[in-house]
């Protein structure tokens, strides 16, 4: 197991505390959420449009999928918008939330000017930055966030302060609401758990030994479409930025009608991947047949399959449980193969690039 003086040498910006902390971060996001503006005007519409990339997106992806499958609330409908042009759909009566932690997002903040001219109902939620100045100028409401944050560790923010607009404005019906404060109740306590057991430097660390499993290898995420979705793209993310490690994924049942025949060439390759199944107690009866016979067929072609599943009673939960054990084991694969886990080398290069090119 890695010692402390070792994680120091190599978190120089102590991402380890920021994820430790990770708890006290979804109780002042619910705190802010609580208290901050809604939007402008009544909803109208069901249909809600986010604006945001990266780390600010990751956010707008969980409230739909979330939303999706819950009573209350399955009939929202939901864009998240990572781009910088809007749907044509978009009209007076459509609620957007832009979402730019550091305030400064160009594809956001272009988005954000064109709705201008679209919607009657936006509301932003930043930190500052252009973003807030122009919402000044604009008359559009604000969610202000706390700062010093790589945006991808923000998510309590982002998802929190999002999900208590929802449900203040009146989006949510009764029951949605009803079953999310008890979820929420439920999944604070279960984080905080989770907080000890990951931070702990200990033989029982699951996320470090989860981390050992996968180092060497490629991880390969599946899971359902519906439910597990975005805690799959989180995974991949989260390895992708702050371990610097290559990770893929896909859906089921999807991928069952192509992806799965490519495990047979390069002749041998698969040997270099580790599958993950993310998996939900709520999952299709279809669906946990297609994993059973997926592992099945993969097996004997690839370097080890991982299951993992949370027991939580809700989903909003179970989905934050595995977030929670992916951020951490993106993190100890940074830390084994000695890279720092917060800065982003490449993404800032190409920011610089994009930056004196700009019209």
């Amino acid at each position: 197991m890695i010692t402390q003086q070792k994680l120091e040498q190599i978190d120089l910006q102590n991402m380890f505390a920021i994820l430790k902390n990770f708890p006290a971060q979804i109780e002042d996001a619910i705190n802010i959420g609580k208290k901050a503006p809604g939007f402008p005007n009544k909803i109208e519409s069901k249909n809600f449009v986010i604006l945001g990339m990266g780390g600010s997106a990751i956010g707008g992806d969980l409230i739909r999928s979330y939303s999706s499958v819950l009573k209350g609330a399955d009939h929202l409908s939901f864009s998240v918008i990572r781009n910088y042009i809007l749907p044509g759909n978009i009209d007076e009566n459509a609620n957007v939330i832009v979402s730019s932690y550091s305030g400064g997002t160009e594809e956001t903040i272009t988005a954000y000017k064109t709705a201008l001219n679209k919607s009657q109902n936006i509301v932003c939620i930043t930190t500052g930055g252009e973003l807030e100045s122009l919402a000044k100028k604009n008359n559009t409401p604000v969610i202000k966030i706390p700062s010093g944050y790589q945006p991808r560790c923000a998510l309590g923010f982002s998802f929190f302060t999002m999900l208590y607009l929802l449900m203040k404005s009146g989006a949510y019906q009764g029951e949605a609401v009803k079953t999310t404060e008890m979820a929420i109740d439920e999944l604070i306590l279960l984080i905080k758990k989770r907080s000890d057991e990951f931070s702990s430097l200990s033989s029982d660390n699951e996320a470090y030994h989860l981390a050992e499993k996968l180092n060497g290898t490629i991880p390969v995420i599946y899971s359902s479409v519906e439910r597990m979705d975005i805690v799959n793209l989180r995974w991949r993310g989260q390895i992708q930025e702050n371990a610097k490690y290559l990770a893929f994924g896909n859906y089921l049942p999807e991928m069952n009608h192509n992806e799965i025949n490519a495990f047979s060439n390069p002749v041998n390759f698969g040997k270099n991947y580790s599958i993950i199944f993310l998996k939900d107690l709520e999952d299709n009866d279809r669906i946990k047949l297609r994993f059973n016979a997926l592992e099945d067929i993969l097996k004997p072609m690839t370097n080890q399959i991982i299951k993992l599943h949370s027991n939580a009673d809700y989903l909003l939960t179970r989905i934050f449980d595995l977030i929670y054990l992916g951020d951490w084991v993106s993190y100890y694969l940074a830390v084994l193969n000695e890279i720092d886990p917060t800065p982003i080398p490449n993404i800032n290069k190409l920011k610089d690039i994009l930056s004196m090119n700009h019209d």
